[in-house]
């Protein structure tokens, strides 16, 4: 069995409804993942934007996730550390937590929510950048699965 994760919100390649961008009430939505590889002790999901005029636009940082955790749901707290440990780092929003498309006006763009599995928890701080958690990530990730969606502002 495939490691996956997926959103029951947003088909793969499919629209990401306005609920999740800027233009309305900005929240995450769910998402689940099944099947990550034996030896999985943490996870990281990263979202961003490869087709952001500036280079790819990270949207959210999220990390040492229990391996034990197969979902995250709609509107995820903001804050920079969970009861269960999980952290959040800065998306290029400058800001702790998710933050939805938000694309100039124009041609769609394609958000990717890409989950790494990890042999072990990293030891750091909540606030990271996507840069840095994978700096101290570098050698533990085991598995990586994706989906993207796609928006555009008229």
């Amino acid at each position: 069995m495939a490691f996956t994760i997926r959103s029951t919100a947003i088909s793969a390649g499919g629209a990401i409804a306005s609920i999740y961008t800027c233009d309305d009430r900005d929240i995450s939505p769910p998402l689940s993942w099944e099947n990550p590889p034996d030896g999985t002790e943490s996870f990281i999901l990263i979202c961003d934007d490869p087709d952001a005029p500036m280079g790819t636009w990270v949207h959210w940082v999220i990390y040492n996730i229990p391996g034990s955790v197969r979902s995250l749901q709609e509107g995820f707290p903001t804050t920079p550390e969970l009861k269960d440990g999980t952290l959040q780092g800065e998306n290029d929003f400058g800001r702790i937590g998710y933050g939805g498309p938000c694309p100039p006006r124009g041609k769609p763009h394609r958000y990717f929510f890409k989950l790494y599995a990890l042999n072990k928890k990293p030891k750091v701080s909540s606030g990271l950048t996507k840069r840095d958690i994978f700096r101290a990530a570098k050698d533990h990730i085991i598995g990586q699965a994706e989906f993207f969606g796609k928006y555009a502002r008229s």
